[in-house]
């Protein structure tokens, strides 16, 4: 308990240290909430990545996809690398570093307002990220009210106040650049942290070919693979499909999510894309795909893990903690820090795109005078606080009244926001024919689809059969429904609907065609080529 507290107390100190230290890059906008488009390519791809996974990956995901596919579930951590950051950066990446600087925007929803000369668009993106990110943002607390349970017997409701106002605090003071030093030393923790856990894990069971052969003899309970022993071993693991869809949300659903492009818009140069690129797919490797392997592992603790009668798992949340609560006090305490580190990072990203998006995008807009940069900034501090609130106060009650309504908001969250901006982003950056109607047809279907799917997960829509049945199955099919289905709506609606004025979108697109003159020593000239 001693050697716990001592690490938390320190971790503790030493984030709202940085916060106050960054306090001199946030005096205006473009600082508090960019960084001042200058942040190198360490900070910006552990930002991303720590941004990308949180306590719900390591709490969550690692263990409810674990438990479901055995060691075949690295394959997500593996795709989260490749689709989610190695691809992200290197078509992403540029371009939207060099049209958002072009255009002046600062967030998502104002990128869809200049390049496609709309407000509207720009309203209409706000309320999917007011709507669709608070919750997702609440999801966040999820997992550590076990995992505290069992290394402090803290009450939930204290660990998250406690999570909440330290990050709170660090944000407020120091704006971007403070959560991006703050996600690099997370991003360090997060690292040695999954480490050493999946080594004190593995060594528990017998070392690693001896717990692979324990779970090769393990049965499978799924219909693809029923009975099958070393299904939870195998290549593709027990239920292929599910598998795919599962990769494909959580690894392409990130091109869509305002609070992971954002990152781009911050970074410093081209060296340090290409840079950032290497850091970011290593970083995704390492923590995903660590996190998903150890999950992989947890039908080895079926003993100790919570069941109902019929032998389903009470909690998912709960298998990752049972696995860890067996294992060295200093060990847990890095656990500990580990859980926190990962939520704080993606708590800090969340609310600060959220205050910046309500801020810059709806109350600046609706204002009739000028607004200082000071006051600008004052605003957006209001409603980090008011985000961060309003986040605890949602996990709390869920916690507490186990509101149903909030936990199905939680799973469509992911891909209401990749499947409303994922396509309209994408093609606005790379296709001049991209237009303004088809980027409102592509709000409209990716958020109402996702809509429905809460609605019948709540039991007040009933889909079986067919196809609909198969794409409401649950959150994950109909969130790769809504991605998939904007990148083919939007080219189909931009041939059918008026395109924009050719010259105001040609002045757009000049950006990519700038001449730049570099030194000899950074290119080489014709007659060095021949």
């Amino acid at each position: 308990m001693v050697v716990q507290a001592v690490l938390l107390i320190a971790f503790f100190a030493l984030m709202i240290g940085i916060g106050l230290y960054c306090r001199r890059h946030a005096t205006d906008v473009n600082g508090f909430v960019l960084g001042g488009r200058s942040v190198g390519p360490w900070l910006t791809a552990f930002a991303y990545g720590t941004s990308y996974f949180s306590a719900v990956i390591f709490i969550g995901y690692a263990g409810q996809f674990g438990w479901s596919f055995g060691l075949a579930s690295t394959w997500i951590g593996l795709g989260n690398a490749v689709i989610g950051s190695l691809m992200a950066w290197n078509i992403l990446g540029r371009r939207t570093r060099i049209m958002t600087q072009h255009l002046d925007s600062r967030t998502m929803p104002d990128f869809f307002s200049k390049r496609f000369d709309s407000r509207a668009l720009k309203i209409a993106a706000s309320v999917i990220v007011f709507v669709f990110l608070i919750p997702y943002t609440a999801s966040l607390y999820n997992g550590l009210s076990s995992l505290f349970d069992m290394a402090f017997g803290l009450p939930y409701w204290v660990c998250i106040v406690v999570m909440a106002a330290l990050t709170a605090v660090y944000v407020i003071f120091g704006g971007y650049m403070a959560t991006a030093i703050n996600d690099f030393v997370q991003g360090l923790i997060m690292l040695f942290g999954i480490c050493v856990v999946i080594g004190a894990v593995v060594k528990s069971n017998g070392g690693l070919l001896e717990a692979i052969r324990s779970l090769s003899l393990i049965e499978s309970p799924y219909a693809d693979t029923l009975g099958t022993k070393g299904a939870f071993i195998s290549f593709f693991g027990t239920q292929p499909l599910y598998l795919l869809f599962v990769v494909l949300l959580t690894s392409l659903g990130t091109w869509g999510l305002p609070q992971m492009v954002g990152k781009f818009y911050s970074i410093k140069s081209e060296a340090d894309i290409k840079k950032g690129t290497i850091i970011s797919t290593f970083f995704a490797i390492i923590v995903a795909g660590g996190c998903y392997f150890l999950g992989g592992f947890g039908r080895l603790y079926d003993s100790v893990i919570a069941k109902t009668e019929t032998g389903a798992v009470i909690s998912f949340d709960s298998i990752v903690p049972a696995m860890l609560s067996t294992l060295p006090s200093i060990v847990i305490a890095i656990v500990v820090v580990l859980v926190l580190s990962a939520s704080m990072s993606t708590l800090s990203s969340l609310v600060l795109t959220s205050s910046s998006t309500l801020t810059l995008d709806v109350i600046l807009p609706l204002r009739k005078k000028r607004v200082s940069e000071k006051d600008t900034v004052k605003t957006m501090r209001i409603f980090i606080v008011f985000f961060i609130v309003v986040s605890a106060v949602i996990a709390i009650l869920k916690d507490r009244f186990n509101f149903s309504m909030i936990a199905q908001m939680m799973g469509v969250s992911w891909g209401a926001l990749a499947g409303a901006f994922l396509a309209p982003f994408l093609y606005g950056l790379y296709w001049k024919g991209t237009t303004k109607a088809s980027v409102a047809v592509c709000f409209i279907y990716g958020a109402g689809l996702m809509i429905v799917q809460m609605l019948k997960s709540m039991g007040v829509l009933t889909i079986q059969g067919g196809f609909l049945g198969f794409v409401f199955t649950n959150s994950l099919y109909s969130g790769v429904f809504a991605m998939v289905g904007g990148l083919i709506l939007v080219p189909i609606i931009s041939l059918i609907t008026p395109r924009m004025n050719r010259a105001d979108v040609d002045s757009m697109f000049v950006c990519y065609d700038t001449l730049v003159q570099v030194p000899a020593s950074r290119s080489l000239g014709e007659e060095a080529k021949r």
